[in-house]
This record gives structure tokens, C-alpha cells and sequence, in this order.
């Protein structure tokens, strides 16, 4: 019940006959190496492998995917995924060693947390540009003046900001996956996969929507995912998903080489994050709901 509930508010959201357009994305992964529940029979080693698997039969441009350094530490084992994903031609960028949320640490711990991770990614470089920082919880802090000493400070350092303008929350669907599994419950697991493709559909719509109304046509996406497992099973079919939409999968650079995304390219100051919503704030505009009710994923295979 649950999950049908999820499921007919997401298709109650979806515009009818969506026509294909040419679309442009550039796909991002938070919290490497090591994101949410490990489902029992998997590795992160396995997890990445498939879903690397996934963006190789695509043929997405290489994407990047960004760390929490923590994580070697405490799965020590997970360090391989960040060889791996190098090793397959994809990128690596900051988000910051424990993944803290900027509104609730002052800069100093901000920018603690920022060089932490850098001998890390100066490891495995290897000639890529790794100064890109992607916020955790995307969050800029929780005053103006915050906000403008880590831009101010980011900058300093040489990093770009990679922003976001579609997110359908898809790391909400890994821990009720790996519950399933556990269970062998594979009506519910199905609903899950059903339901995550929806609310990716509809996210995109509403992306769309925005970019419309700002200006008058699709800018390049950015789209931000997670690395969990649920995400690695869904990843081909997610890809073939979006080209079906008439999306092209492009690097981070071309998306954000587009003007709106100018403030986190340089990492500018901004008076909010760089964001349709925010951008639709101020103009004087309605920001629509986006109606996906990841809370009902919480009660799945308890």
C-alpha cells in the first residue's frame, strides 16, 4: 500500500505524452565511495562495477563523482572504488572529508573538512581537474555571511561549485532495497523499481518546466545521483530511461559552461544557491511542488 501510494502520486504528477526533446545532462554521483546500506552478496567494489558497467553501455560522457574520504576509513575496502572509477575514465571532486553539513559547522571546520580530502584526490588525479566541490545536503550554510566566506574561500582555492537542477532523491530508495532483498520480497522490490523510474520521469518534468519558464527553452541539467546499490541495478535501465526522453549525457564543464550556472563555475558570490527554485524566488515567481513522497519508502520491508 505503501508504495502504490508513492507510486499513483507519481504518475498523477506526470504531464501526458511527454514528447522527446534534445536534452542535455550531465549525471553527478555524491558520496563515494561507500553510500547506504550494502545489501547482503554485494561489495562496493561489485556496486561500482555495475554501475560503471551501466554509464560504459550508455556511453555517457565520463562524470563525476564525488568523495567523502571518511569512508576509507571506515570500510577500509571501499577505497578500491575510487581506483576503479578512475581507472575507468571518470573524474573524482571534493565533497568534503565527513560529509557535514555547512549549517551546522562554522568555516574554519568548513574548510577542515575541504583540505582533508585533497591528498586524497591529488592521489588520484592523474592529470583530472579535481577541484570541484559538491556541498553536502547541498547546503551553503545558514547565514548570508557564511555562505559568502566559502564561496569566497572556495574560490581561493582554485574550486568550482557543482550545482544541481535535477534530483529526483534517489539514495531514499536504497536502504528499502536492501530490506527487500533481505526478505526476498520481490513483488515489493519490483514496486521500488517501478517507482524510481517514475519519480525519475517526473523530476526531469519538473526540471523542465522550470528551465521553461526562466528561459524559454532547456538549459543543460545537471543531475545529481548517489552510489548505492539500488542505484547500480536501476542504472541501465535509468539511462535508457532518460534517452528515451531525448536526453545526451554530457560532462559537468559543458552543462555548467551555460551562463545560469555562472556564480558556481567561479565560484562567485551568490545571494542563494544556484538553483531553478531559487532563480524562480527571484524573480517574484511560484516555485510548483515537486510531489515525490520519498517519507512512504521509509515504511517498505519493515
Amino acid at each position: 500500500m505503501i508504495l502504490r501510494a508513492l507510486l499513483a502520486a507519481c504518475l498523477m504528477a506526470l504531464p501526458v505524452a511527454a514528447q522527446a526533446a534534445d536534452i542535455k545532462m550531465a549525471i553527478t554521483v555524491d558520496d563515494l565511495p561507500a553510500h547506504s546500506a550494502l545489501p547482503t552478496g554485494e561489495t562496493r567494489v561489485s556496486i561500482a562495477r555495475d554501475f560503471l558497467a551501466a554509464l560504459k553501455e550508455a556511453k555517457a560522457a565520463p562524470i563525476y563523482g564525488f568523495i567523502n574520504g571518511v569512508q576509507t576509513e571506515r570500510e577500509p575496502g571501499s577505497a578500491q572504488v575510487l581506483k576503479i572509477w578512475r581507472d575507468a575514465g571518470h573524474p573524482l571532486g571534493n565533497h568534503g572529508w565527513a560529509h557535514l553539513n555547512l549549517a551546522q559547522i562554522d568555516v574554519a571546520t568548513f574548510e577542515a573538512e575541504l583540505t582533508r580530502n585533497e591528498p586524497l584526490l591529488k592521489s588520484l588525479a592523474a592529470g583530472s581537474e579535481w577541484r570541484w566541490f559538491r556541498f553536502p545536503f547541498l547546503s551553503e550554510g545558514d547565514t548570508p555571511e557564511k555562505r559568502a566566506a566559502v564561496r569566497e574561500l572556495l574560490k581561493a582555492r582554485g574550486y568550482r561549485i557543482a550545482s544541481v537542477t535535477t534530483s529526483f532523491g534517489d539514495y531514499a530508495w536504497n536502504e528499502p532495497y536492501a530490506r527487500c532483498l533481505a526478505k526476498g520480497d520481490h513483488k515489493a522490490i519490483a514496486d521500488l523499481e517501478t517507482s524510481f523510474l517514475k519519480a525519475a520521469e517526473l523530476s526531469l518534468a519538473h526540471s523542465r518546466a522550470l528551465s521553461a519558464t526562466l528561459h524559454g527553452q532547456d538549459i543543460p541539467y545537471v543531475l545529481l545521483m548517489h552510489l548505492g546499490a539500488f542505484d547500480a541495478r536501476m542504472g541501465p535501465r535509468l539511462l535508457a530511461l532518460y534517452k528515451s526522453l531525448g536526453v545526451s549525457f554530457v560532462s559537468l564543464q559543458e552543462a555548467q559552461a551555460h551562463p545560469f550556472y555562472a556564480a558556481d563555475l567561479t565560484a562567485s558570490p551568490a545571494a542563494a544557491p544556484v538553483t531553478f527554485e531559487s532563480a524562480m524566488t527571484a524573480k517574484g515567481l511560484p516555485v510548483p511542488p515537486l510531489s515525490l513522497n520519498l517519507a512512504a519508502l521509509d515504511g517498505v520491508c519493515r
